[in-house]
């Protein structure tokens, strides 16, 4: 065994390990530990993406202990494996460098004896979304999604502003509601099969399948488990809670909760689905059916909800809800073509969404820190770094040609085309009206933004420009995910490829 292979269970530990030192050090000290083990191990995912393109075994499980199941537990990891945490580790990165600044103010987004404890979450998120994507046991899964909504719902509630207590408690009973669903789902798979383990389960649902045994059962654990894992992940109608989340907590939790905790437990329902219940089963369900429905209804809610909104974060959180949508229709399309777009979607909403609300602070902050959609006016010229972040981030949700959002789309236009079913018509009718939509509420956002304020108003207002020299570390941010944003739609197929691999890898 190559000792890049050990890659994934280290960088779980390395993230739990740096929660726990963070504890006894220094707020700033815990700052430079939590940026600095995040980029390593993003580095020991690049290192191992690149040993598993150059080597021919596709994926490999690792044996924690050396103990075999039921008393051990496993690892798997492939190049979809390995992707995502390599985008995880560069959207949380940049995610922290964006936000760092509010840190600093005379009244920072979190109070200075508390940041360590933010820390401590941030590295409990990390280490349980790289343990949703690499664990190949489904109760270890379920230990670990418990894992990452306590450390969300602290982050949310850390800011201790506003709304945010609120939005916290309303994000833990939703959180807590589609975790119980979850583990009753877990609970009737493993009485069923008699494994923990996801590989071990999959054979034995398999028999299952074969000789038409359990199939009501069969189907009511599906139900749950998709439904469980679609409340938290906000799918229409179970999305109340991510609003105010997202709108209310400080930038950097804003950005990493809606790029990174939706796109783990969404990454979780993807391996169910391949390597727990068999897609071919899935395919044939009517539980598909209804994600299907659920989804263009939530494209088409999501988007007219972000029309109405006059908070510009408000605004950029219910498009998460339109964009959530998409990912589930790919889903619901049932076929290879829509979960590789659907794949694909949830590496550039990562990058997208995140380019957005750090974007959207840089904005409102040039605007006296106002975030209403009229006090935003001119904020483009005031804060040229955010203004340029803003546009790109925009420019990809329409779906632009040369950035990530029109590879996506062209994806799942591509997808419901070769969609032989009534599903096809819905879905080619729902992706344009929702990207109609879509170009509404972001294109007046930027046109607001590029609409200059009168200078005296300027003055009367005590707006000021903010240059991106006064925060480099900010500026760097937008320009990283700029490029990121860039590279995924200029250079999607390489991409594209190892999500096929990946997804054959599962089957």
């Amino acid at each position: 065994m190559a000792f890049v292979q050990n890659v994934p269970f280290f960088s779980i530990m390395l993230s739990m390990f740096a929660g726990i030192v963070s504890s006894i050090l220094p707020a700033k000290a815990a700052r430079r530990l939590n940026i600095g083990v995040t980029i390593l191990i993003g580095a020991m995912s690049a290192w191992l993406l690149a040993f598993m393109i150059q080597s021919d075994m596709g994926y490999y499980t690792y044996m924690m202990g050396h103990f075999p199941a039921p008393w051990g537990n496993e690892i798997r990891a492939g190049v979809l494996e390995a992707l995502m945490a390599l985008v995880f580790c560069i959207v949380m990165v940049l995610s922290l460098m964006g936000g760092l600044h509010k840190f600093r103010e005379v009244e920072p987004e979190v109070e200075a004896s508390k940041e360590n404890l933010y820390y401590i979450l941030v590295d409990l998120l990390l280490g349980s979304l790289l343990a949703l994507v690499y664990t190949n046991d489904i109760f270890t899964a379920y230990v670990f999604v418990e894992i990452n909504t306590l450390a969300a719902c602290g982050l949310i509630a850390i800011r201790q502003i506003g709304r945010t207590f609120e939005a916290a408690v309303r994000y833990m009973i939703m959180s807590l509601l589609g975790s119980g669903l979850l583990l009753m789902g877990i609970c009737m798979l493993y009485d069923m099969t008699g494994h923990l383990l996801m590989s071990n389960m999959k054979e034995s649902i398999a028999l299952i399948m074969e000789e038409g045994t359990y199939a009501v059962p069969m189907l009511i654990t599906i139900g749950l488990i998709v439904v469980g894992l679609a409340i938290k992940s906000a799918l229409f109608p179970f999305h109340a809670w991510l609003p105010d989340a997202y709108g209310y907590s400080t930038v950097s939790s804003a950005a990493m909760l809606s790029s990174l905790v939706s796109k783990g437990y969404i990454f979780l329902l993807v391996k169910i689905f391949y390597r727990v219940i068999g897609f071919e089963y899935i395919a044939d369900s009517q539980v598909l059916n209804i994600i299907f429905w659920f989804a263009i209804c939530g494209m088409i809610f999501g988007s007219m909800n972000a029309i109405w909104e006059k908070d510009i974060r408000r605004m950029i959180a219910f498009s998460s809800v339109a964009q959530i949508g998409y990912i589930y229709m790919g889903f619901g399309l049932g076929t290879e073509a829509g979960m590789i777009a659907s794949v694909f979607h949830m590496l550039m909403h990562s990058a997208t969404k995140s380019l957005l609300f750090i974007s959207a602070i840089g904005l409102t902050d040039a605007s006296g820190f106002k975030r209403d959609f009229f006090e935003v006016t001119g904020a483009g010229y005031r804060n040229k770094i955010a203004g340029a972040g803003f546009l790109v981030g925009s420019l990809s949700m329409v779906g632009i040609p040369m950035f990530a959002g029109f590879v996506s789309k062209l994806l799942f236009a591509q997808a419901a085309v070769g969609e032989d079913s009534w599903r096809m018509f819905p879905a080619i009718i729902v992706l344009a009206i929702s990207t109609i939509l879509n170009a509404v509420y972001f294109m007046k956002t930027v046109l607001r933004i590029y609409t200059p304020m009168p200078a005296e108003e300027e003055a009367k207002k005590g707006y000021v420009p903010i240059s991106w020299k006064e925060n480099k570390v900010y500026s760097v941010a937008i320009v990283a995910f700029i490029i990121l944003n860039i590279v995924l739609g200029c250079n999607s197929k390489p991409i594209i490829m190892l999500i096929e691999e990946g997804l054959r890898n599962f089957m």
